[in-house]
């Protein structure tokens, strides 16, 4: 059973139909899902989300379909990593890392997203899927078109790092590289969108698709024991997750799931790239667009088509903004790696370098719940971090010559060690 009413524009609050629809046609404000949220609080239930598989459909009171679901049967439900060493590094108590690096199936949280857009362009009789994208959204409309037999078209900038060319192109989508920036390949999409009138994930079906990122902030809840963090700290790009994780939180309290409580939300962006931080800190709902200049490319929006709203959530949940540099953002890939085990790309080495930025500032209390959002794999972005990585130490197949290189080192050989114990 679903339980959506409609759409309605953000900005006048005029009322549409469930459509491939985006934009209001008086006031040209953003398109939003419309729930009965009285409906979905008398069907469900702690324990009827909690019997479900463990994917993002466990929520499906909360997302906009209308039938079960072909692709997505295996994405989200991510973990959420406690993490004691991290946390200890940085001097806290209780910090966390929400892990879409291991999304299924192409590790990024943009498999969240697309599972619903892809979905409701099935519904709504579409052939034919497509995006504008940084790389990963690319790579997820790539993998979930040719799971639902769809036909496929990707858009990307022309600068992309390999593994994320790669990872798209093996699932056999019509890919073009557009000479330029994200904002120049979006401007070109959302004319092919007009003329060929194909699905769009984030254009013309965006209303469906920002909703999937709503199930990143409902499975934060679920895995905190059905309470919300008191801080979380989350990069921003085209602004799509941020305000969604937010709304995640307002209906969970709405339905009854959680209890009310104070959560801050913080807004993480590279310096090569930071207008919506810019305007946070200049307390400005203005968005300066700038020409991104960053190692962060998954997060290199210039002209945030969401940007607005992310400062609006912010600004509620009485959080911040911060951006970090390129050193920065590579020095905190290095630092999760090195005391939790995981590899994220630079949107999370922008999320782990703002959230210990944050704490140093006192912005974020060293005694209270922290989840930091890791939303994409370090695997695809080899080239940020490959020259600081030393290159492996190349000696004969001989155990003398490993003694020598492990002395070498300052160690004495473990045969030595056991003997003079």
């Amino acid at each position: 059973m679903s339980f959506v009413t409609g759409l309605k524009c953000r900005e006048c609050g005029e009322s549409y139909e469930i459509a491939a629809l985006n934009v209001c046609e008086y006031c040209f404000g953003p398109l939003e899902v419309q729930y009965d949220y009285a409906g979905i609080k008398a069907a469900v239930s702690r324990e009827t989300i909690e019997a479900r598989p463990q994917n993002l459909w466990r929520y499906r009171e909360l997302l906009p379909i209308e039938t079960e679901p072909r692709i997505g049967l295996y994405s989200g439900y991510t973990p959420l990593v406690k993490a004691e060493r991290l946390a200890a590094e940085l001097g806290v108590d209780e910090l966390y890392v929400k892990d879409d690096s291991v999304n299924h199936p192409t590790f990024s949280y943009k498999d969240r997203v697309v599972s619903v857009a892809i979905t409701k362009a099935i519904e709504l009789g579409f052939d034919t899927v497509s995006c504008a994208s940084t790389g990963n959204l690319a790579n997820s409309v790539s993998a979930h078109a040719a799971r639902a037999g769809l036909r496929c078209f990707i858009f990307i900038p022309d600068n992309l790092e390999q593994g994320k060319v790669i990872g798209s192109g093996i699932y056999k989508p019509t890919t073009v590289a557009i000479s330029g920036n994200y904002d120049d390949v979006n401007r070109l999409c959302t004319e092919i969108a007009d003329k060929y009138k194909w699905a769009f994930v984030n254009i013309n079906l965006r209303p469906f698709y920002t909703e999937g990122a709503k199930t990143y902030g409902f499975e934060v809840a679920e895995q905190l024991g059905w309470k919300l963090p008191q801080h979380m700290v989350i990069p921003t790009a085209g602004g799509t997750i941020l305000p969604k994780v937010a709304k995640a939180f307002e209906e969970l309290i709405d339905v009854g799931l959680v209890d009310a409580a104070p959560s801050r939300i913080y807004s993480a962006q590279a310096g090569g790239c930071a207008p919506v931080v810019n305007a946070i800190h200049r307390k400005s709902d203005l968005i300066e667009p700038v020409k991104p200049n960053t190692i962060a490319k998954s997060i290199a929006i210039g002209n945030p088509a969401d940007g607005y709203y992310v400062i609006k959530a912010v600004e509620k949940s009485g959080g911040w903004g911060e951006s970090v540099t390129d050193d920065e953002i590579i020095a905190g890939i290095h630092l999760l790696a090195r005391t939790e085990g995981i590899f994220t790309e630079p949107a999370g080495g922008t999320t782990v370098a703002v959230t210990k930025k944050l704490i140093e500032q006192g912005r974020i209390p060293r005694d209270e719940s922290i989840v930091i959002s890791v939303t994409g794999n370090g695997y695809k972005t080899i080239e940020a971090v490959a020259p600081g990585i030393p290159k492996p130490q190349v000696i004969p197949a001989k155990l003398s010559d490993f003694d020598a290189l492990y002395e070498a080192a300052g160690e004495p050989p473990l045969s030595d060690k056991a003997v003079n114990g």
